[in-house]
């Protein structure tokens, strides 16, 4: 099962130096600007597709972080707060909405950061008129899935860092066999390194189609 190979990840939490940038140098720029001491913008929105990495950077600016696909009512989230990330705005609930909007105007009044995140820009949120007004009013950045290319580029040099030695053909073996997704991938090579320790073989196309079945019941 995929969860299987999502918990071989190691520890690490998330950072701007573990996140793969891909073609999304220009939001990093902006979200690096934004973060800096003298600016004085008080949202930025990122969206896009899952996977893209939205969360990862959420979580790398160290904010107080709130889920609201797991809090949508964000019931956890001080509101107090000077600096705070949201995630999944789409999955607010309604008085959710109203706490994120009254945030929002609180934030601008007093010099304070919201960062906000979602699947599609805000005016295609299903949510509250004025709620999608103030998201649409700050910085906005589309994140950019990594290509296909990009994901085996990063994976192939993930393998060189860890000195793995991989048939020719493996990375497009497993890439159209598993999740697509990077942090999937990621999972599955540290998978096929601890796997090829314990058994003490090297890395074939057998051994990796051995991974595949016990990680992701194949």
């Amino acid at each position: 099962m995929r969860q299987l190979i999502l918990d071989l990840l190691p520890e690490a939490p998330p950072s701007f130096e573990n996140f793969v940038a891909g073609s999304n140098a220009e939001t990093l720029t902006g979200l690096a600007a934004w973060l800096a001491p003298a600016n004085r913008e008080s949202l930025f929105f990122i969206w896009g597709d899952a996977g893209a990495g939205k969360s990862h950077l959420l979580q790398a600016c160290q904010a107080p972080y709130c889920d609201a696909r797991l809090d949508p009512e964000l019931e956890g989230l001080d509101p107090a707060t000077d600096f705070c990330a949201v995630d999944n705005v789409e999955a607010l609930g309604e008085s959710g909405q109203i706490v994120l909007f009254n945030l929002i105007n609180r934030l601008r009044a007093s010099a304070g950061r919201l960062l906000a995140a979602a699947s599609v820009p805000p005016l295609r949120l299903i949510l509250r008129e004025d709620l999608r007004t103030r998201l649409g009013s700050g910085l906005l950045y589309r994140l950019q899935p990594l290509s296909d290319i990009e994901k085996l580029t990063t994976l192939a040099e993930l393998a060189s860092a860890r000195g793995l030695v991989l048939p020719p053909e493996a990375f497009n073996y497993f890439f159209s066999r598993a999740p697509r997704d990077m942090r999937s991938l990621m999972a599955l090579l540290v998978a096929i390194d601890r796997y090829s320790l314990e058994q003490k073989r090297p890395i074939t196309l057998p051994l990796l189609r051995e991974v595949l079945q016990t990680s992701l019941n194949l």
